[in-house]
């Protein structure tokens, strides 16, 4: 088990539980980073005392600052600071919690340090996977994902001796609070109602993704990476309860599967004490009262998100960073009520033809895709 973490995103709903884990097992916390909830940053401070605390903005570091003035604290900005908390000597675990591509250089710097990392980022492995996985070997670094669905398959997996067993990844999906309504209702949908997810409270970003289910094909990609698997060997089905949190089909025909209450502080405790468990302050799942589990295919065209992921993730390259930077400028103007729901694939498909493509990207490249997919959404 860790002793001692840096939660990056640590007021976000993930770093908030990552926070009642740490409190639970007794862990110490060598950083905590956030945007710029600079109220909510320093009752952390006060309550868990990290040596570095790190905000997005230079003026939100000196309001931080003001308010933590009797502390011994180390007060940071902006990416640097971002860095510098995943790099800390004191920690040996590093919670990856920031929303999209500002999460890509503080996790290579981790890796580079050689922490474990508790990744619940998935943008870092969409957008630049093959070189995130690459340098996870080169320097022995560890990678344990935090999203449930990837925690289920990563503990699947534990009893798989060869990577040639697996036949199937099978990422169980929600639905979001739109499953079974069809285009013509879905395009009159609002911001307030795709903010409504049935089972599970996250943030707004990843909150809209689940209503488009482009969340569900970031994980595909995601997938992909972790696990080093083609396209064609992992499947989605979408399963309403939230108790099956994703399965894995292996070559003889057998099915494993993980299931548990849909708390999210389940897979944080585990990318902490891995290879051990212990004593988790959720409450255990009782099968008595789950009622029927079901399992059906998603809708692809009602929901074109997912399609379109899909396509990007055969097609690799720069159009996984294309699709996600498009995607993230998308959203963001959807919760700014500046268009509708429907206009979120639209932009970001678009943006997608509109990127240069490049096979085999170097960091630069992607982060170029990146930054022009953006500019088409803004554009389009």
């Amino acid at each position: 088990m860790v002793k001692c973490v840096s939660i990056l995103g640590s007021t976000g709903s993930i770093g908030r539980q990552s926070l009642d884990i740490v409190k639970h097992l007794g862990l110490s916390v060598a950083a905590l980073t956030a945007g710029s909830s600079v109220g909510r940053m320093a009752q952390q401070c006060r309550e868990f005392l990290p040596k570095l605390a790190v905000m997005s903005t230079q003026a939100a570091a000196a309001q931080l600052a003001e308010e933590v003035k009797d502390l011994p604290v180390e007060i940071a900005w902006g990416e640097e600071g971002l860095i510098k908390a995943a790099t800390m000597e004191e920690a040996d675990c590093v919670i990856t919690a920031v929303v999209g591509m500002l999460g890509l250089k503080p996790t290579l710097a981790a890796i580079r340090a050689k922490k474990r990392i508790g990744l619940a980022n998935k943008e870092t492995l969409v957008c630049a996977g093959e070189l995130v996985m690459a340098e996870a070997r080169s320097y022995g670094a560890e990678i344990i994902p935090v999203d449930s669905e990837h925690s289920a398959i990563f503990q699947c997996l534990m009893g798989s001796r060869h990577s040639r067993e697996v036949e199937r990844i099978i990422l169980t999906c929600s639905g979001g609070p739109f499953f079974g309504m069809d285009r013509e209702a879905l395009a009159k949908v609002t911001k307030a109602d795709a903010l409504k997810h049935p089972n599970w409270k996250m943030g707004p970003k990843i909150t809209i993704d689940c209503a488009t289910l482009m969340n569900k094909g970031l994980e595909v990609i995601e997938a992909m990476r972790l696990y080093n698997m083609p396209s064609e060997q992992v499947d989605v089905v979408i399963h309403r309860q939230s108790i099956v949190h994703s399965m894995v089909e292996f070559c003889d025909g057998a099915v494993m599967a993980q299931l548990g209450a849909p708390d999210m502080r389940l897979p944080i405790q585990l990318a902490f004490t891995y290879p051990e468990r212990t004593n988790c302050i959720v409450d255990k799942l009782d099968l008595t009262q789950c009622g029927s589990l079901t399992f059906c295919q998603p809708d692809m065209q009602a929901f074109p998100c997912l399609a379109l992921a899909r396509e990007c993730a055969k097609a690799g390259g720069t159009a996984c960073p294309a699709m996600n930077g498009a995607n993230e400028e998308a959203v963001s103007m959807f919760l700014n009520d500046e268009i509708g729901f429907y206009d979120i694939y639209h932009r970001v498909a678009r943006a997608v033809d509109a990127v240069p493509f490049v096979a085999e990207p170097t960091l630069e490249q992607i982060l170029e895709a990146d930054r022009l997919a953006r500019l088409a959404v803004k554009n389009s």
